[in-house]
This record gives structure tokens, C-alpha cells and sequence, in this order.
């Protein structure tokens, strides 16, 4: 790279690390370097510190990094020998990084590259930029916690955050879209919009209020719906099963660490993780004739994921969830046909919802945790290209991240900000099947396996609920909302015009309210723009003579009075 190319972001935010490292080093020499790699949409670096970071740190840590930056210190590239290099780290005691070389030499590496800015020296393959002048554009953004190499048995390393782009517009930009990130973020409308909340006696787990609840119901019922259209059939299985099942599926052996147990009566049982090996039991009751193929079986079931404490995140990272899960039990030859539709269904519901923009990926088998032979992964990743294909649709490839089971299609949405959000998958598996012995009678009058295809739409409800409510700002559409009108009566002689409107609303299945408080008129809607009903109808001594509503429309200035038929008439045609 010469200095009139532009780096590529990855190469300028993996450079920003490294300036962040130097930083570290200065304030703490004594420190120990982890990792610090780009990110989508930035940069971190993980620290063993001799003490915990305060959010007040990461100004004087950013400073630090202006003054190495100003100094346009040049990335400067060299090589050593395994054994020097060990030697090296030993002497600044690296203890981290160390390991890291212990691994490369049992990988055969006879050499590792460093790169060298000012007097930082870290081990590292690069890219980087050519000099430190080349980074006009860095901010740190937040700390938390992680642990070595992704174990939790392994020491607690502090990671530090940050972005870096080519310009200060763009930076500028980016704080634009945080700040009106941080007015949508969904913990904030739940409590402002009285939908849900968490407690210390269930972490990671939502308590949903009546007006929460009544959304998230929203969304399961349209589901269900849908797929009635489709020719799905709700099932329902246990949650907590033995764990003998969850040997039989491969999880116990490739997904245990995410998982709840219990003893009871001399044997372990497992709370679910997924729905799975449930729907495998119950397809294996009876062998169905190929002319039942394929068949279509949804499940809401609530599934629970150990998931680490630092990880949670409101509702889009839980221990606790309901998934829109389905399965289905299809003969190799309608393979390609039932993920065409799945393809054409998600994307119909994402578009349903506001979602108009969304990605596809493939994510391939994972490096270890994987069961199954190599030619039923790549007959699965053929299948999903296929369909793909079929569609006429472009994907990204995820390396290594598919289940342990088999390949899938990621779908990823974007919501109003331009964040990416995954959401629903399409998995092909053709090994559960086989570890359940699943079967169906085909035309020749012999057994044969079905593929098996998982798919989420919605994916978990609750990260759904939080994209949704912060793609919306809260502004949900009328079909989720629990209340869609709200009464207002002026003052309260007008309090007995106001339930007659209500109870004519309710009458026409309108979801209203009506606000009985003594508050003045003000303060009414006030309370009612806040919960961002989307129309507040004013009842005063006019609309009590003339029996119409004034009615006021979320996000619109002007006012009309019209009668109760016509304001139901427009809501109902969307007007």
C-alpha cells in the first residue's frame, strides 16, 4: 500500500488497535496484550489490566492516542524466528501473546511477522496503513468484558472499543446515527412505552407488562396465520427432556456449554435449547407415505441458552426466548422446492413489517463442532445455492458458522439506521434424520430418510420485538398496537361523552382507551404522545353537541373532528 492509496476500513481500524494498544501500554506498562482485531463498524482490544477500567478512562486512553497519531509514526513490518520471537515476548512479558506463537509453531510456522509504530512492537500478520497521520477519524466508544480465546474457564481480559473511518465526516456522521440510535434503543422505549422490563430474579429473562404482551402476541398470531396459508401444523413439545435425547441429537456433545441441566430420580434432564429433537420424536410416532410430503411442522416453543452474564443485552441477547420454529420433513426431491418457499415466505414477512432492504448468507460448516459426513454437507450446501439461485438472489458467505448439523441461510435485515440485524435462518440437515431414524414410505414401497429443513422467520420474538421497536422508534404499526385511540375528555363534565364514544369505538372492534384522570387537557395528550398511541381523539363541549371526535394523528400537526363511522372507516383503509 503507498500513502496516495486509501486503506480499506478494515486495514485502517486493525491500524487503530494497534495505536489503541500503545495507548494502553503507556497508562499501564505493565499490561498484557490480547487480541485486536476490526470489526464490522470498528475496532477492539483486549487487556489483562492491574486494575478495572472507568468509563472516564477511555478519554485519557483517546488522548494518548491523538499524541501518538500527530506524531505520524510509520507501521513498520519485520520477521523473526519462533524462537526469537518467544524469546522477545518472554523478556516484556507477553504472556498472551506468547501462547499465541506456541500455536503457530505447533501449526509448523518457522517464523512470525511484528509491526513496529514508535516503540510499540506487537505481534501481528497486519495489514496496515503506511503511518499514523492516515487515521483522522478514531473514537472510543465503550468498554466490557470478555474472556481469553472465547472460554470462560480462561482468565477475564477488559476489551476497549472503538470506531475509526476515513474522514471526520464520516465520524460525524456516524455520532449522528448513535445518537438517534440511543433514542430508539428498545430498553429505553420499553420502560417510556410500558412494555417490559428485567429483574435481578430472572437475569436474561423479560417480564412482559399487558401492553408488551399484547404486542408480542401480535406478532405470534400473525405468524400463526401465516402459516395456516402455507399448510403448517402447530406441534408442541416438552421443555425439558432427558438428556439421553440430547445425546442422541448432538447437542449434548457439540452445544452442552450453552445448556441447563437438572437431576431428578437418578437421571439428567436438559431444559431445551431448541425444538428440534423434540420435532424428531414426534415425526417418529408413524411413518407417513410420500404422498404426505412434505410435511410442515411450526413450533413456538420457549427455549432457554446459558448464555454469560457480560453478554446479555435487553432482549436481543436472552437466556430465555420464544423462537417461530418450524420443521420440515421433505423427500430429497423436494428439497430445492420447500427452501424456494421458505426463501420467498421471510422475505414477505420482513417486507410486511417495514423491512424492505436484507441480506442472504451461507454460513458452512463450522471447523469442529460439525457431525456428519463431508458429502451431506456439500448436498446441503448445494441445495440452499440452488434455491438461491433459483430466486435469482445474491449471498455473502459465512465461513465456518453454520450449525453443528448442517449449512444455512442467514437473513440478515436493515432497519431505518442502516444497521444489519440477523434474524431468520433456513438450515439443511440430513443428519438428524439418521440419528432418529426417521423414515418415510416412498413409491417403491421401501423406507427412506427425509431431509429435514429447521427454519425461524421471526426467529427469536423478543430480538425481533427489539429490531422492530427500534426501527419504529416505538412507532409501531396499527396492527401490533395495543392501544390505537385514546379518549380525551377536555374536562371532566365531558367525562360522560367521552365513554359513549368509547364504548361506540369498542363496539366497531377499535383497541381504545380513554383517560379518566383529573390531569388538565395538556398533560392528556402529553401522556398520550408519550406512549405514542397513534390517535388521540378530544372530546370537548362542541364534539359533545355536534356527537364527533377531534382527532389527533401521531406525527401530524392538524386536527379534524369527524363522526365515529368515519374515523373507523379511514383507520380501517389505512387512511
Amino acid at each position: 500500500m503507498n500513502s496516495k492509496t486509501p486503506p480499506d476500513l478494515a486495514t485502517l481500524r486493525h491500524s487503530a488497535s494497534h495505536v489503541l494498544a500503545a495507548a494502553v501500554l503507556e497508562m499501564f506498562p505493565e499490561a498484557k496484550l490480547g487480541i485486536g482485531p476490526a470489526i464490522e463498524g470498528g475496532f477492539y482490544y483486549d487487556f489483562l489490566l492491574p486494575r478495572t477500567l472507568i468509563p472516564e478512562d477511555l478519554g485519557l486512553i483517546e488522548k494518548k492516542m491523538q499524541h501518538l497519531i500527530k506524531q505520524n509514526l510509520k507501521f513498520e513490518k519485520y520477521e523473526e524466528p519462533i524462537a526469537e520471537a518467544e524469546n522477545f515476548l518472554k523478556k516484556t512479558e507477553q504472556v498472551l501473546k506468547l501462547e499465541l506463537v506456541a500455536d503457530l509453531k505447533q501449526a509448523g510456522e518457522t517464523k512470525v511477522s511484528f509491526y513496529k509504530t514508535g516503540n510499540f512492537v506487537d505481534l501481528c500478520r497486519g495489514p496496515h496503513v503506511v503511518g499514523t497521520n492516515e487515521l483522522k477519524a478514531v473514537k472510543l466508544t465503550h468498554i466490557s468484558g470478555s474472556y481469553w480465546r472465547g472460554d470462560s474457564d480462561r482468565v477475564q481480559l477488559q476489551r476497549i472499543y472503538g470506531v475509526a473511518f476515513a474522514s471526520k465526516e464520516e465520524l460525524q456522521k456516524w455520532e449522528e446515527q448513535m445518537r438517534e440510535a440511543a433514542k430508539r434503543d428498545h430498553r429505553e422505549l420499553g420502560k417510556k412505552l410500558d412494555l417490559f422490563s428485567f429483574h435481578a430474579a430472572a437475569p436474561g429473562a423479560a417480564f412482559w407488562h399487558p401492553r408488551g404482551k399484547f404486542i408480542y402476541d401480535g406478532l405470534m398470531n400473525f405468524m400463526k396465520r401465516e402459516n395456516e396459508k402455507r399448510g403448517y401444523q402447530e406441534i408442541a413439545t416438552p421443555i425439558v427432556l432427558s438428556s439421553d435425547l440430547w445425546k442422541q441429537s448432538g447437542h449434548y456433545e457439540n452445544f452442552k456449554e450453552n445448556m441447563y441441566f437438572t437431576e431428578f430420580e437418578e437421571r439428567e434432564f436438559a431444559v431445551k435449547p431448541m425444538n428440534c429433537p423434540g420435532g424428531c420424536l414426534l415425526f417418529a410416532e408413524k411413518i407417513p407415505s410420500y404422498r404426505e410430503l412434505p410435511i410442515r411442522n411450526a413450533e413456538f416453543g420457549v427455549v432457554h441458552r446459558l448464555e454469560l452474564s457480560g453478554v446479555l443485552h435487553g432482549l436481543l441477547r436472552v437466556r430465555e426466548f420464544r423462537q417461530d420454529d418450524a420443521h420440515v420433513f421433505c423427500s430429497p426431491e423436494q428439497l430445492e422446492a420447500e427452501i424456494v418457499k421458505i426463501i420467498e415466505y421471510t422475505t414477505d414477512v420482513y417486507k410486511h413489517f417495514g423491512f424492505e432492504n436484507y441480506e442472504l448468507f451461507l454460513a458452512t460448516r463450522p471447523p469442529k463442532k460439525a457431525i456428519g459426513s463431508d458429502e451431506v454437507w456439500e448436498k446441503s450446501t448445494v441445495a440452499l445455492e440452488g434455491a438461491m439461485r433459483k430466486l435469482n438472489l445474491k449471498w455473502g458467505v459465512k465461513e465456518g458458522e453454520g450449525a453443528f448439523y448442517g449449512p444455512k441461510i442467514e437473513f440478515n435485515v436493515k432497519d431505518a439506521l442502516g444497521r444489519n440485524w440477523q434474524l431468520g435462518t433456513c438450515q439443511i440437515d440430513f443428519n438428524l434424520p439418521e440419528r432418529f431414524d426417521l423414515n418415510y414410505v416412498a413409491a417403491d414401497g421401501e423406507k427412506h430418510r427425509p431431509v429435514m429443513i429447521h427454519r425461524a422467520i421471526i426467529g427469536s420474538f423478543e430480538r425481533f420485538f427489539a429490531v422492530l421497536l427500534e426501527h419504529t422508534a416505538g412507532n409501531l404499526p396499527l396492527e401490533l398496537q395495543p392501544e390505537v385511540a385514546r379518549v380525551i375528555p377536555v374536562a371532566a363534565e365531558f367525562l360522560g361523552a367521552a365513554e359513549k364514544f368509547t364504548a361506540e369505538l369498542q363496539a366497531k372492534n377499535v383497541r381504545v382507551g380513554i383517560d379518566r384522570s383529573n390531569d388538565s387537557l395538556s398533560k392528556k395528550v402529553r401522556n398520550g404522545e408519550l406512549l405514542k398511541i397513534p390517535f388521540l381523539l378530544i372530546v370537548g363541549e362542541k364534539e359533545a353537541q355536534e356527537n364527533k371526535i377531534t382527532v389527533r394523528e401521531r406525527g401530524k400537526q392538524e386536527q379534524k373532528t369527524v363522526s365515529v363511522e368515519k374515523f373507523v372507516t379511514e383507520i380501517s383503509n389505512g387512511n
